[in-house]
């Protein structure tokens, strides 16, 4: 079933009981009601095969400044792969429709799948595109030894948004600016929803994430471990964290999850702008924490930098 008819088919499901009410219907009426709805829905069904919407084949649902979503976005650029990304507003879509970024839809013919989570989509990824684009997804290729590096920077990218809201929950300018509320790229009702909501949204973040002293100290010694053990395994000069010359999608994962407080010129390949806070417009503690783990992790910057540097083209 095409994703803008449905939308219209749901609109007009909400808006059925209120018409019913206004015009004082019987229930005779409603069911007919009722009935054209179902045969409007089974047309919907039936124009999937008969006239299938035109959509790309891979579409990204994202939000620009998530670095769970540059993850993914970065891997797609190397793979070399055709997509569109579609912006959404921050948190608007997790706390109000369940759903989360970043989501991949694929489409097959007239199907269209929904792939959630990041892990799950480069493993899509590599087994879709692996044959196909040789070279240019080999580093896409999972191993049990990178998975269980991958699963562990993905904890700390979840500890890194306990850092950041706490950091930026107390300045609404910020904070809106980071979930995309001058973003041209975010539709516009979701922009104005997103200022509106702001007071709801701040709150609801503060409990989900439980933003408190404690857990922000939690964070940041979590993202410290990690940058820790990144530190030694780079003393030798190796190019991967996992050792070799052969850079893989668990180097692009560090870089983009940790890009999120390095902020390196190129993140987000130009989809992030927008949202990008300058270090000096930062809270005076969240830039002390980013200036530490800069000068305390030299190795780690400057292996987080030369990926954005040489790694985010695909192969000729």
């Amino acid at each position: 079933m095409t994703e803008s008819r449905s939308r219209i088919h749901l609109a007009a499901l909400y808006v059925a009981p209120l018409v019913v009410a206004w015009w004082g219907w019987s229930m005779q009426g409603a069911a007919v009601l009722v009935l054209l709805l179902l045969a409007w829905r089974w047309a919907i069904a039936l124009s999937t095969f008969a006239a299938p919407e035109h959509v790309p084949e891979l579409e990204l649902q994202a939000i620009s400044a998530s670095h769970f979503v540059e993850k993914v976005r970065w891997c797609m650029d190397r793979a070399g792969l055709a997509y569109i990304e579609r912006q959404s507003g921050g948190t608007l879509g997790a706390f109000f429709t369940g759903r989360t970024v970043p989501s991949l839809k694929v489409r097959t013919g007239a199907v269209r799948s929904s792939i959630g989570n990041s892990p799950e989509i480069l493993r899509f990824l590599w087994g879709r595109y692996a044959a196909t684009h040789g070279d240019q997804a080999a580093f896409l290729e999972p191993t049990r030894e990178r998975l269980a590096l991958e699963e562990r920077i993905d904890r700390r990218g979840v500890a890194l948004q306990v850092w950041v809201y706490y950091h930026l929950l107390n300045d609404r300018q910020l904070t809106l600016q980071v979930w995309g509320r001058n973003n041209p790229n975010t539709p516009f009702w979701q922009r104005t929803l997103l200022a509106l909501l702001f007071p709801l949204l701040r709150a609801m973040i503060r409990r989900s994430f439980r933003i408190n002293d404690k857990h922000y100290a939690s964070a940041v010694a979590s993202v410290s471990t990690l940058l820790d053990d990144a530190e030694h395994w780079l003393e030798d000069g190796r190019q991967s964290l996992l050792g070799g010359s052969e850079t893989n999608f668990t180097d692009v994962a560090f870089a983009a999850i940790n890009g999120l407080w390095l902020q390196p010129a190129g993140y987000g390949a130009g989809k992030a702008d927008a949202t990008r806070i300058e270090r000096d417009q930062l809270p005076a503690q969240m830039r002390a924490d980013v200036e530490r783990w800069e000068r305390d992790y030299p190795r780690s910057t400057a292996f987080i930098n030369r990926l954005y540097d040489d790694f985010r083209e695909p192969l000729l």
